[in-house]
């Protein structure tokens, strides 16, 4: 069942970036794709599910945020990410504010890739240090 639910997280966890990154260029563009029906509903949906995913690993493996020094850096970091990601999409003020927001989103979520992929806090940053 681990190897399923792992299997699934990361699947998600591709599509979810992925989708916010298809997002992004078609918020910078203007695009109507962002008004789509489903545009606005499958994020949640792969959100939804990764999330869930995610709480089952640390179940399974018995491994907790504030416990685990990489668990703590990946909800840290997952914070920061939809708070840009929000900002990137939805309350950026201005083209400018809203195209760093969501370089920057994507920027948090490769380094969330990093410190799942290391199990350290500091992610890839540690191999170049």
């Amino acid at each position: 069942m681990y190897h399923l639910t792992r299997f699934v997280h990361e699947l998600c966890a591709l599509a979810s970036f992925s989708l916010f990154a298809l997002r992004g260029v078609w918020m910078l563009r203007d695009s109507p794709q962002l008004s789509r029906r489903w545009v606005k509903i499958l994020p949640h949906g792969i959100d939804t599910l990764l999330l869930a995913s995610a709480i089952a690993l640390t179940l399974m493996l018995h491994q907790y945020p504030l416990t685990h020094a990489w668990l703590s850096a990946k909800l840290t970091g997952l914070l920061v990410y939809i708070g840009l990601g929000l900002i990137a999409l939805r309350y950026g003020k201005t083209r400018s504010v809203r195209a760093a927001a969501w370089i920057g989103a994507l920027a948090v979520f490769l380094y969330i890739a990093s410190v799942a992929l290391s199990h350290d806090p500091l992610g890839f940053f540690r191999v170049v240090t």
